[in-house]
């Protein structure tokens, strides 16, 4: 962060975010708050469920409960900023303020990809070695890869954010988005940055590439255990208890390249606003809602924690 007290001469910021759409301020507001404590209610009951319910106590849950802390984190770092900016005239925020948004935004973000990975391959062990499954998936292998993503995704994060506070900024303040992400920020610099740029997007494809092929070999694999399973049942049942995962994976992966692995010409443009809505609103909110909607497994937790009937065979 010392690059950044040196260089700027900017001291603040100010997020366009959703001004163009001046009239309609007091509706935005309410929707993002009700998808907001819908997302923080919603992965609360996720860890509860999965905190008091044994049934659950597993490495596959165990990162989902991981994961939806992370998210939780991640939106806090974003929207109760963007609702004060919806019911206030003055939507600045400060360079220290805007470091320290982009620094945790990337920290969860790049967390986050790499968990989802590790769900990956926590799917791959269970699919592929289902009898040696609770030997390679011990708890000191899950606390590993739990504290090796958080580690890299922030140490990354910390790299990412020098770099960008380390350009220099001399004039224009306005950053044409609802919070500090790298392009829009970027886009104001009055150096260079070709060269950092160039680095930014080597870490981003590190990120985002590297997980989702590994993500990609993983299934590659259970989909060729899966075809060997002799009764249609049990294909049926193994391909279930991916596709959760799945959809997780095809959103967050996808909304992710389609802003930070495209041309540098595209990038910071009106219409990643409406993208960077999903990945930092929609995505949080989808990761609860379809692992416990497509999960028996959760639904019944749930039933149970909430004292419902639940039915057995």
């Amino acid at each position: 962060m010392q690059g950044f007290n040196r260089t700027a001469v900017v001291t603040q910021f100010i997020l366009v975010g959703f001004s163009s759409l001046e009239e309609l301020q007091v509706l935005l507001f309410v929707i993002f708050l009700l998808l907001y404590l819908t997302i923080l209610m919603a992965n609360a009951i996720i860890m509860t469920v999965i905190c008091f319910s044994r049934t659950l106590h597993t490495p596959m849950y165990g990162f989902l409960f991981i994961l939806s802390f992370s998210e939780s984190c991640y939106t806090f770092v974003i929207i109760p900023q963007l609702l004060v900016h919806l019911l206030s005239a003055t939507k600045t925020i400060s360079f220290i303020a805007c470091a320290t948004q982009l620094f945790f935004f990337l920290g969860f973000a790049c967390t986050n990809c790499f968990l989802i990975a590790v769900m990956g391959y926590d799917r791959y062990v269970a699919i592929c070695h289902p009898l040696r499954y609770t030997l390679i998936m011990s708890k000191r292998l899950g606390l590993g890869l739990v504290s090796l993503s958080t580690v890299t995704g922030f140490f990354i994060a910390l790299v990412a954010t020098n770099l960008i506070c380390g350009m220099h900024f001399c004039g224009p303040n306005r950053v044409n988005h609802y919070f500090c992400d790298m392009a829009p920020v970027i886009k104001l610099a009055c150096t260079d940055t070709h060269v950092k740029e160039l680095a930014l997007f080597s870490l981003s494809i590190l990120v985002i590439m590297m997980p989702f092929l590994l993500i990609l070999v993983s299934y590659g694999f259970i989909v060729n255990t899966i075809l060997k399973i002799p009764s249609a049942e049990g294909k049926r049942k193994a391909f279930a208890t991916c596709a959760s995962h799945l959809t997780v994976v095809f959103v967050h992966y996808g909304c992710a390249s389609i802003i930070y692995l495209q041309p540098k010409s595209k990038s910071a443009s009106d219409k990643d606003q409406l993208v960077a809505v999903t990945y930092t609103v929609v995505t949080p909110l989808l990761n609860p809602l379809v692992y416990s909607l497509r999960n028996k497994e959760v639904k019944t937790a749930l039933k149970r924690v909430l004292g419902m009937p639940v039915a057995t065979k």
